[in-house]
């Protein structure tokens, strides 16, 4: 059977005949409307004997493939002396400066419409003419050519032989991978308890396009529980690529660490994982330009021969990149981009599938739906698209980039210090309000002054010029661009946020409800997987996700003896912000109660790192010879490793480690056997008070009457579950969670603890000590 592929014009020209620099010249956002307007404004001056748009397509058959080009000619002249097809395109440079061979691309995207028309009609010659439109003057240059059917011919045989030599070892690959996938067990002896359930419920929810929300308990086994039904629906043709979306590095991780596992079990399927251009970058103090970076010039003269040698391999991680990146000088970034391209699953952030500013816009400008989503830790979409689809900018940030600019650019500055002024009535507005003003109307009378200044910064940044000063205004028009994308989707579930700090002024468009974007977002996929231990409640977060009614939704509790896990709940506490310091001491007495009873590692949560500090020095100062560690804020990866690896098996000492709840040691961290022995969670986790939790308060009690749930309670509750899931991460494991604070043995937060925990619960630190022997007694 012959494999059938398609490919436009326009993406076979610029896979073969891309060369030269990868330039970021700067081309304004306008300019992408303004192409637009361009070709068609052209298109009307045509005269009568012109077709605009003109749909073109060709069959390639070879013994192994069906080849379908296809594409659509800008316009067609026909007279008596015979036809001339026309590419349109638009340019910032001045017309001047381009000469009639230059552009290898444009050129040959012309030569392959003029031979895909000639042979459909029968010509011997066609004339072809490459239109260039200036988008800041509206002057036009036409440069002509015309060719011989048999100079097309040469050149449209040469482009598809080697297009085909790369499409048929990628069909070779794909071959190799589909029947790997049909040998493929899955790669332990036995499913654990609810795996196969949730494995079965993610391969009919991609087979028959649906959305599915999986709250499955730590330690069930949701990666493979995920991927594997994934790969067996790929080579099934239900799906054509998986995107394993995350928020953390250690979801990468597991990603990785289960596409290993499934390959030692004969799996042939090429991933890769994407890295932050910040993160990767081998310059980061050089423009993407092949005038500063080494990495950048000549990029695509060498971009072949590093697909070529990686391809040899089938998992492109980070350090593999890097290494090929290196090997060829590629720009690692961009190698990454071209490489996801070919690849079965891309491992990466959330923001690379949902944020409007970095989405992966080569993927999901065409809607194929053949992509598969699964969103790992989806308890942690809720925050991270409010962050997405809101957008902030502020007064001192304009002020910095405004201050070199007026004496060489007069009219940036004017711009500038037009939404400067704008500003400065803002913050009076608010200071008189008291330093905090939340407004559900949209500053719209800011965005055209927003407007003029990205227009006239952008028409001298478009010239490339390179000065000091050019970084910084660059940065601040994609804050002002980004804010004003933001802007154009403002409705209803946002609210303008104003905040004074001294003389500054933080002007942002909150997003209270990401509902709608995520909805719309997730018509890019054909099937979107939810996954985390902690969804809860799950009607919650189907609301906030912007799912369908037909979502289907699967809860698998945990597949562990209830007896290794026990729950006491301190009830006799108050955690209460005002109540802290009145309540330190028992705090402390309870912590000592659970850690003095068995020597081992123990973490303790809480909801701020001041309420951590202040339980950690009392702590020292009652029981100073217990080895202690604490988390520190903007810890880098090192030190993470290093707190982590202070939890080593058979401690010959207890360790107490403090932790913030919802912090990078609150989730996602495997502390398997006896490097854990309990957690202390002290307080419900509820997100402190501030202007957006508010917003989110009021916005919720209007819509459904459960302000305070969605703002706070919910979100607490599950910090809450993701520590205390820190605690049985295997079969064998057993462990202890303390809860501290009264408020978890009343209804609303009791009920939204896992059913199978069974909580015992403490009135005076004496029942603690207790029940911890009683539990460590058992066998």
């Amino acid at each position: 059977m012959k494999t059938k592929q398609s490919i436009g014009v326009n993406a076979l020209v610029e896979h073969l005949l891309r060369s030269g620099d990868l330039e970021h010249e700067f081309i304004g956002p306008h300019h992408a409307h303004d192409g637009i307007r361009a070709h068609q404004k052209i298109q009307k001056s045509r005269p009568d004997n012109y077709l605009p748009e003109v749909s073109i397509s060709h069959m390639i058959e070879t013994e192994s493939m069906e080849l379908i080009i296809s594409g659509r000619i800008d316009g067609l002249f026909s007279d008596t002396e015979g036809v001339t097809i026309e590419e349109i395109k638009t340019t910032t440079r001045p017309l001047d400066r381009i000469i009639s061979t230059e552009n290898p691309l444009h050129w040959g995207q012309l030569k392959t419409y003029g031979y895909l028309y000639a042979i459909e009609n029968n010509l011997e010659h066609i004339g072809t003419q490459l239109t260039y439109y200036q988008i800041e003057t509206g002057e036009v240059r036409e440069l002509r050519q015309t060719f011989s059917m048999a100079t097309l011919k040469r050149f449209f045989q040469d482009l598809v032989n080697r297009y085909l030599k790369w499409a048929e070892a990628i069909s070779k690959l794909n071959r190799i991978r589909d029947e790997s996938i049909l040998r493929l067990e899955f790669p332990f002896k036995t499913y654990r308890s609810g795996q196969r359930r949730m494995a079965e419920g993610v391969y009919r929810a991609i087979k028959n396009n649906r959305q599915l929300i999986i709250q499955a308990a730590t330690g069930i086994g949701k990666t493979i529980g995920v991927i594997f039904p994934a790969v067996k629906a790929m080579v099934d043709g239900f799906t054509e690529k998986i995107f394993y979306l995350t928020a953390r590095s250690t979801g990468k991780a597991a990603a990785e660490t289960t596409l290993g596992a499934l390959r030692k079990n004969g799996l042939k399927i090429k991933s890769i994982t994407l890295t932050a251009k910040d993160k990767i970058c081998f310059r980061p103090q050089s423009a993407c330009s092949g005038n500063e970076c080494e990495y950048a010039k000549g990029f695509y003269d060498r971009l072949g021969s590093g697909l070529e040698e990686i391809f040899q391999q089938d998992d492109f991680t980070r350090g593999v990149v890097e290494r090929n990146a290196m090997k060829y000088r590629l720009c690692p970034f961009e190698y990454s981009l071209e490489l996801a391209l070919w690849t079965d699953c891309i491992i990466c952030d959330y923001n690379y599938a949902f944020d409007p500013r970095v989405s992966l816009k080569r993927f999901f400008q065409v809607k194929t739906n053949r992509y598969t989503f699964m969103i790992d830790e989806a308890h942690n979409l809720v925050e991270r698209s409010r962050e997405m689809y809101s957008s902030e900018i502020r007064k001192q940030a304009l002020l910095d980039t405004r201050r070199f600019l007026r004496h060489d650019l007069p009219t940036v500055y004017k711009d500038m210090t037009r939404v400067n002024s704008w500003l400065i009535k803002a913050r009076k507005k608010c200071q008189a309000a008291g330093n905090v003003l939340v407004e559900k109307e949209a500053p719209d009378d800011l965005y055209p002054l927003l407007r003029n200044f990205l227009f006239s910064a952008g028409k001298w940044l478009s010239l490339n010029v390179k000065t000091d000063y050019r970084q910084g205004l660059l940065e601040l028009y994609h804050e002002v661009m980004g804010f004003l994308r933001i802007a154009a989707g403002y409705n209803e579930s946002y609210a303008t946020c104003l905040e004074t700090v001294k003389n500054d002024l933080r002007l942002k468009l909150f997003c209270i409800d990401p509902s709608g974007h995520l909805k719309e977002a997730m018509k890019r996929s054909k099937a979107s997987l939810f996954f985390s231990a902690t969804m809860t409640p799950l009607n919650y977060f189907h609301k906030i996700f912007g799912c369908s009614e037909t979502v289907q939704q699967i809860v698998i509790p945990s597949p562990f003896p209830s007896d290794n896990f026990c729950l006491l709940i301190s009830e006799s506490i108050s955690t209460l912000y005002r109540e802290r310091h009145r309540t330190k001491d028992d705090v402390v007495t309870d912590i000592l109660a659970m850690v003095k009873q068995k020597q081992g590692n123990y973490l303790l949560f809480f909801p701020s790192y001041q309420y951590m500090a202040m339980i950690h020095s009392l702590f020292l100062s009652r029981q100073p010879e217990v080895k202690t560690i604490i988390q520190a804020s903007g810890m880098d990866k090192r030190e993470r490793d290093d707190f982590l690896s202070m939890f080593v098996h058979e401690n010959h000492e207890t360790l107490v480690g403090f932790a913030v709840m919802g912090g990078v040691f609150g989730e996602g961290i495997d502390l398997i056997g006896d490097r854990l022995s309990g957690v202390v969670i002290v307080g419900v986790g509820l997100p402190g008070i501030s202007p957006e939790r508010e917003m989110i308060r009021k916005y919720f009690a209007k819509q459904n009457r459960s302000g305070f749930e969605y703002a706070y309670l919910y979100p607490g509750i599950n910090r809450v579950l993701q520590a205390a899931g820190r605690v049985i991460r295997s079969e064998n494991d057993r462990g202890i969670a303390l809860l501290v604070d009264q408020r978890f043995s009343t209804f609303p937060y009791r009920k939204l603890l896992h059913r199978e925990w069974n909580p015992i619960r403490i009135k005076e630190p004496g029942q603690i000590a207790t029940a911890v022997k009683r539990f460590w007694g058992k066998r």
